[in-house]
């Protein structure tokens, strides 16, 4: 790997577009001492109420974390979280000027219940339908005018199957990505997986690999993950695919290269947004030039250090680094 000094000194230095579904990540956090009389379910006594920037938004907390400059392009519901997300990121100091509000469209706000520091129920507001044509039109022609007014290192594609990421979108900025010779790196989920053709990077979990392709694959099996990403490779041409594969690490396919990095022993407080983080990462080490094995490397390290924490939380630039020093 080059100089990691150099690396970490470079991320500062990328412009990262990030196009997806934003979310609001909201934790009741409370102490359960007793069963309800009413039913048989914990009462929560709360004692803090927070709300966090998730999906799309945490890719860009992620980068901004990372001292690089994100610009975050989604479709917003006009109400009361859809402020809530303008709010945070402006506190977190980025720009919204990349987010424009849907016609009658709700923001997603998943609500968490954390009793005794664990988990006990979601609660999820949200609508999941693609954007309707006018929407496109317009969210596309905010996209272009960013891409037109600044210097883009790098595009993410955050999809959740909330709806903001259609299939008009992937291909009109995929093929302005590629006249602009600008890598695309894509977090999938299942509605749009197979629409991803010939991007740098294509980062699924392997659960979405799995139904993507419509296959079976034990975990740790690493002959047949193998086979799964050489169809993927034949089905949509990325120039990578990057598989994490949770406690067993991430495998990551470059032509005939294929290498896999196990997870590093962590005391796991909670998987969520790790993949957040991974993508991020990922994303500005193709910016800075980084080879496949040395992109896999960090971006499963910082997977690691983000689960450490409870509810969803961007990666620490300087931890990092640290960590990296040591074992990379």
């Amino acid at each position: 790997m080059k100089d990691l000094h150099k690396i970490f000194e470079d991320f500062s230095k990328q412009k990262v577009l990030i196009i997806g579904d934003v979310m609001i990540d909201a934790y009741i956090f409370g102490k359960v001492s007793r069963i309800s009389p009413e039913a048989p379910v914990p009462v929560v006594d709360v004692f803090q109420r927070t709300n966090r920037l998730g999906g799309a938004a945490n890719v860009a907390l992620n980068i901004k974390s990372l001292n690089a400059t994100p610009i975050l392009c989604s479709v917003i519901g006009n109400d009361e979280s859809g402020f809530e997300i303008s709010q945070l990121l402006f506190k977190e100091g980025m720009t919204t000027d990349g987010l424009i509000p849907g016609i009658n469209r709700k923001t997603t706000k998943k609500y968490r219940i954390i009793g005794n520091s664990v988990q006990m129920l979601r609660i999820d507001e949200e609508d999941t339908h693609p954007l309707i044509p006018k929407e496109e039109e317009q969210f596309l022609k905010h996209i272009q005018k960013i891409l037109d007014n600044e210097d883009i290192h790098v595009i993410i594609f955050q999809d959740y199957d909330k709806g903001s990421i259609t299939p008009a979108v992937i291909k009109y900025i995929t093929k302005w990505a590629q006249e602009h010779n600008v890598p695309v790196v894509v977090d999938p989920k299942k509605r749009n997986f197979l629409l991803y053709h010939n991007v740098t990077l294509f980062k699924p979990n392997l659960k979405e690999m799995t139904e993507g392709l419509g296959i079976k694959i034990d975990t740790g099996d690493f002959t047949s993950i193998q086979q799964g990403i050489k169809k993927l490779h034949d089905t949509l041409h990325p120039q990578m695919t990057m598989v994490t594969l949770s406690e067993q690490g991430i495998a990551i396919q470059h032509k005939e290269q294929f290498f896999h990095f196990p997870a590093h022993l962590r005391r796991i407080a909670d998987v969520s947004g790790a993949g957040d983080t991974v993508i991020s990462v990922a994303a500005l080490c193709i910016a800075c030039g980084l080879q496949p094995d040395d992109i896999a490397k960090l971006a499963n390290l910082a997977g690691g250090l983000v689960c450490e924490h409870v509810g969803v939380s961007p990666i620490n630039k300087e931890q990092l680094f640290n960590e990296a020093m040591k074992i990379v």
